[in-house]
């Protein structure tokens, strides 16, 4: 037998070998000759097959980075990458044992997932499978051929395919380190582009929405979300969409997966997320969305404060990698200081856009000049002033204000020459022969730096003012005549109109034995210091003094201008000039003066308010019952032994809680209907009435039997309210009248009313 034709352990003859030898340094010239990965592959596994008369085959790498084998096949002028878990199926056995395996029925091998087959119809029946081991001994992969096309797969198929993947293992690695530094070198090209393009966009929505786009792609993930944080709110903040579609995300910047890392700074990478018990699923049940991994990293400012994160979900093959956060480190790095820049931007449009608004809804008039006295802004208001449109007087030079009125523009030269504001009161403007009374307020406008940018005068229209204050000034304070200016039209002010009001009378008792002992010189003293502090009193809650007749004082609470609690602004103002009185009577004592006593009267109701006398002398005063019924009140604070009463129109408009009791229930001189009349308390202290809610809990009850003509319990009442309070003289009289009404009883028609014969 020649010696070349004798086989060798393995049954192969030397020519076998040389014929192997042969074909692998051919499959090496092959492969060689391609330059890139997805072309050594497909030249591989062509060669593979053909060697080992394979219907078909697939070549997996191992991603380190992943645990995954991967593979490349060809979609027409696309590539798709198939990815399958490094431990899964026969490819992933065999690159785990490292030995190569034959399948004689693919279907019997549990191992075996049939997922592909069903996808493509291809029917899978032997398998031929191997590992790439380097010459370092290192396994970068497997080869897997399919259906042998005659015959079965046999060890020397086996042994072909091991020595064709170990012969290229070298080559593919090269050529994924090849790979890999060009798609490294193509990224940073990429990663430029996009930064240059991000940083140079300042409208705040369009660039979140550049920026999730691009982190999307760059990650080749399904979604990403840029957070910015909203100082004000503690929001973490998000635009969605463009145009009429666009919407806004929000949510505390302390929540989920997102606050967690604006919290912390820190980069949070989830693979599975719903294996983490941070990640809220509420927001997939809500679109329908799936999320499985999520890599949320913080962005950081110059300043190394955190003004956002960047949360990117879902990529495509797999987790995300230490690469994938590196590159959306960078990426957020670069992009922070645009996005500070756009939402500068924001701000500062937002405030324009504000003070624009601001400055057309003003009544007054404003214009502005830049320092060379060019107009510069003009709102509505002030072209209506000038009889002119906005649009013709901006751009225009500072005598645009008006021939008549250059005056003006010289004292707005002065303004910009020294810096210093000017305010010119009652003035007069003409524009195109029409003549206005105006308030003119000129400022110099710098900027943060403190430069001088121009000037601003603001026009206030006083005309119809003037007119009407001249003559509201002649008989009420010129404070609330302002105020009555500000309200209402001049038609309203200057006529009558009924209204609902809380009318207050007061007066001062025994005032005529006091006027004998002071003589006339100290009575107007007096009286001056005793009207300064009520008249403070009552202003403090925003009621009108109307008059003093003598030593009394008439007030209101509701006009000219209506509140929704007047009523109790009554009855604080009253509580409030008794307190005073206490205070103020102390220091006459420490004088040696003697004091001064006072009673007041409230009554809520319809009254007349508005300018009342002839052409030559006028009062705003108010007229009807229910001032007439006020002032009987008061003078009945005599009668009751008390200092404020209050019908039961004011007591049941109260809002606040006071101490009230009901004193009784009578009808005033001139009136036929009786009223319920109330006393307050709150101006006592322990030490003026002792035991107040005990003695008024007894003296209710009193009232109470004494309505039902229960004399004797009545007494037993009032006379447990005077146990309370000694001093008590409405329970005093209230027993004399039982005593009298026992003795003669009023009747089974009576209803419990008292009447006045005095006013």
């Amino acid at each position: 037998m020649p010696e070349d034709a004798a086989p060798n352990r393995t049954g192969e003859t030397h020519e076998d070998q040389l014929k192997h030898l042969r074909m692998l340094l051919d499959v090496s010239r092959k492969v060689a000759a391609q330059d890139t990965l997805d072309t050594v592959l497909e030249t591989l596994i062509d060669l593979a097959a053909q060697e080992t008369g394979a219907e078909r085959g697939t070549l997996f790498l191992n991603d380190p980075t992943t645990g995954e084998l991967f593979s490349r096949v060809a979609l027409g002028m696309r590539r798709r990458e198939i990815r399958i878990m490094n431990d899964e199926g026969i490819a992933g056995a065999v690159f785990q044992s490292g030995t190569g395996e034959i399948i004689e029925n693919a279907y019997k091998d549990a191992r075996f997932n049939d997922q592909v087959d069903r996808e493509t119809g291809f029917r899978t029946q032997s398998i031929l499978c191997a590992p790439i081991r380097t010459a370092k001994d290192e396994i970068i992969g497997v080869a897997q051929m399919l259906n042998k096309e005659t015959g079965r797969f046999t060890q020397r198929d086996l042994d072909i395919l091991q020595g064709i993947t170990t012969q290229c293992a070298i080559t593919l690695q090269s050529m994924q380190l090849v790979e890999r530094i060009e798609k490294s070198r193509e990224r940073e090209v990429e990663f430029l582009n996009i930064i240059s393009e991000m940083t140079s966009e300042l409208e705040l929505n369009r660039l979140l929405n550049k920026v999730m786009s691009e982190a999307t792609r760059m990650l080749d993930a399904e979604r990403s979300t840029l957070f910015l944080n909203d100082e004000k709110t503690g929001e973490l903040f998000s635009h969605v969409g463009a145009g009429l579609d666009s919407f806004e995300i929000r949510l505390p910047n302390t929540a989920g997966i997102a606050g967690t890392v604006f919290s912390t700074g820190k980069t949070i990478n989830i693979p599975h997320a719903y294996a983490d018990l941070r990640f809220n699923p509420s927001f997939d049940r809500q679109t329908g969305f799936f999320t499985r991994s999520i890599l949320c990293v913080p962005v950081v400012n110059k300043q190394g404060k955190v003004i956002g994160v960047t949360q990117v979900l879902n990529k495509h093959g797999g987790p995300f990698d230490g690469e994938d956060e590196s590159r959306l480190k960078a990426f957020t790095a670069q992009i922070a200081i645009g996005l500070e820049n756009a939402k500068l931007f924001s701000d500062v449009q937002m405030m324009k856009n504000y003070t624009d608004a601001m400055l057309q809804s003003m009544t007054n008039g404003v214009i502005t000049v830049d320092r060379d006295m060019t107009v510069r802004t003009c709102n509505a208001a002030a072209a209506r002033l000038m009889g002119r449109t906005p649009e013709k007087v901006v751009g225009e030079p500072g005598e645009a204000i008006g021939d008549d009125n250059l005056w003006l523009v010289d004292r707005l030269r002065k303004v910009l020459e020294t810096g210093e504001g000017d305010i010119i009161m009652g003035v007069e403007l003409d524009f195109f022969g029409r003549s206005i009374t105006t308030n003119l307020t000129m400022l110099p406008l710098k900027s943060g730096e403190g430069d001088f940018l121009g000037a601003m005068v603001m026009i206030e229209d006083i005309t119809a003012e003037k007119r009407v204050k001249s003559t509201l000034a002649r008989y009420m304070d010129p404070k609330l005549a302002d105020q009555m200016l500000a309200e209402g039209s001049q038609d309203e002010m200057l006529g009558g109109r009924d209204t609902i009001a809380t009318v207050l009378f007061s007066d001062v008792r025994g005032f005529t034995t006091i006027t004998e002992s002071l003589g006339a010189q100290g009575t107007v003293k007096l009286l001056n210091e005793y009207f300064e502090l009520m008249v403070d009193c009552i202003s403090a809650q925003g009621g009108m003094l109307d008059k003093f007749i003598g030593d009394a004082m008439m007030a209101a609470f509701g006009i000219p201008i209506s509140h929704e609690d007047d009523e109790d602004r009554a009855v604080r103002a009253s509580v409030a000039m008794l307190t005073t009185l206490r205070d103020w009577n102390e220091a006459r004592k420490r004088r040696g003066e003697p004091p001064v006593d006072m009673g007041i009267g409230l009554n809520t109701d319809s009254i007349v308010a508005g300018n009342i006398g002839s052409r030559k002398r006028m009062d705003y005063t108010m007229i009807g019952d229910g001032v007439n019924l006020a002032a009987r009140l008061e003078s009945a604070c005599k009668t009751y032994h008390a200092r404020i009463l209050l019908s039961e129109h004011t007591v049941k408009r109260l809002k606040g809680i006071y101490r009230l009791r009901e004193i009784d229930r009578v009808q005033v001189k001139g009136k036929t209907k009786p009223v319920d009349i109330y006393e307050c308390l709150d101006y006592h202290s322990e030490e003026s009435f002792p035991n107040l809610m005990e003695a008024v809990g007894h003296f209710r009850e009193g009232v109470d039997r004494y309505r039902k003509q229960d004399w004797k319990r009545a007494v037993r009442s009032f006379k447990e309210a005077l146990k309370a309070n000694p001093h008590d003289a409405m329970a005093t009289d209230y027993i004399e009248r039982c005593a009298l009404m026992q003795a003669e009883p009023p009747g089974e028609g009576w209803d419990g009313v008292f009447v006045m014969k005095t006013k």
